[in-house]
């Protein structure tokens, strides 16, 4: 498939199982991406100037054994799909644990390996989410951003398992399915915003973010969902929109390290979040950023779905805009998940007017590809 193809199509759908065994899917996912897996790496200035050199020092070498020990122990299958995944692409387990916990690791990383160019600065994961659930409108729409490095970096994960389950996670290089959205045939979706808590609020050797959103993939009801968030010794924090569809239902599910969680049943009135706790009350780096978009978002009008992609693809704030284009920070793709259309839609470029390159139906048994 070359260049033309995967742009006109947005991101590479690859269907892996029916199968229980992490360590194969993760081998598969690793030949099939070992491409984008090497490219990842190689153009990624954090991992090199700031991840890598922390883990050979004694401090980051008992930082990323707690790390594996406690994700290997709680997510036996789901720690082989990481080592399936570094096998099948060739590429060392160390860069691909480092990438998977990049956001358990760089708080620990001393001061004097972090350096100024914006490539090798971890940006929050700036992500914006809408959502509502009104008689006549439940929707969930996401703008998923990241850095610039990730831009080409991503493919679409459709496995299935041997109990019958299908899902679908769209997945960064050489990282678990999802780290951003994703849902499965048991009708359960979910989106993701990174939120900064201040650093006495991490928990060193915790688990890792990527090994929740996993799990979540394989929730088989809401309760389940719920279960799998509060079940987990987090090390940062994280925020969860959770869509279920049997119940016409979505929760904002913001957590925190030391078990703290908290719970906000979606409404009619349009709920935005950015990359700052809205709810549970954790001290957290203040982020311009996220302050802005929250700000921008409340004037904006949102009535109808037309409303909400308008306010994803808003650029008003010059400096920072809710549909991000560069140069550090990029809008990979907007999500859109229907509950009354049981769809998950993926929009590339600016959602205002922005092409669908997927749509998947979320009900059907083998949650099969609309477009």
């Amino acid at each position: 498939m070359g260049n033309s193809d995967m742009e006109s199509k947005g991101p590479e759908l690859f269907e892996v199982g029916p199968s229980n065994d992490g360590y194969q899917m993760g081998l598969l996912i690793g030949q099939r991406f070992s491409k984008e897996i090497r490219s990842r790496l190689a153009g990624d200035l954090i991992l090199q100037n700031q991840l890598r050199p922390f883990a050979q020092t004694p401090q980051g070498k008992q930082l990323i054994e707690a790390l594996s020990d406690n994700n290997r122990n709680k997510f036996p299958r789901y720690w082989d799909e990481l080592l399936g995944t570094a096998a099948g692409s060739g590429v060392s387990l160390l860069d691909v644990v480092l990438i998977n916990f990049r956001k358990e690791i760089l708080p620990f990383v001393p001061k004097t390996l972090q350096v100024s160019s914006p490539e090798s600065v971890d940006t929050i994961d700036d992500c914006s989410d809408i959502l509502v659930v009104s008689e006549d409108l439940a929707i969930a729409a996401h703008n998923e951003d990241a850095n610039v490095a990730l831009v080409d970096h991503i493919y679409l994960i459709k496995a299935k398992l041997q109990n019958g389950l299908v899902f679908v996670g769209y997945t960064y290089a050489g990282e678990l399915p999802s780290c951003a959205f994703g849902f499965n045939t048991h009708g359960l979706a979910f989106t993701l915003n990174s939120v900064p808590p201040s650093e006495h609020e991490i928990m060193a050797g915790g688990i890792g973010r990527n090994f929740v959103s996993r799990d979540l993939l394989e929730a088989t009801s809401m309760a389940d969902a719920l279960r799998i968030i509060h079940s987990c010794e987090v090390s940062v924090g994280h925020c969860y929109n959770l869509i279920y569809m049997p119940d016409r239902k979505i929760l904002n599910v913001e957590t925190a390290s030391r078990n703290r969680v908290s719970v906000r049943e979606i409404g009619t009135t349009p709920f935005f979040h950015a990359n700052m706790y809205l709810h549970l009350q954790v001290d957290q780096v203040q982020d311009d950023n996220s302050k802005c978009r929250q700000e921008r978002a409340a004037v904006l009008a949102k009535t109808s779905k037309e409303d909400f992609l308008s306010i994803l693809g808003d650029m008003g704030d010059k400096r920072y805009p809710i549909y991000m284009n560069g140069p550090t920070l990029y809008t990979l793709c907007t999500a859109i998940i229907d509950i009354d259309q049981q769809t998950l839609s993926i929009i590339k470029g600016n959602p205002k007017h922005g092409e669908i390159s997927h749509v998947f139906s979320v009900s059907s048994e083998d949650s099969k590809t609309l477009k």
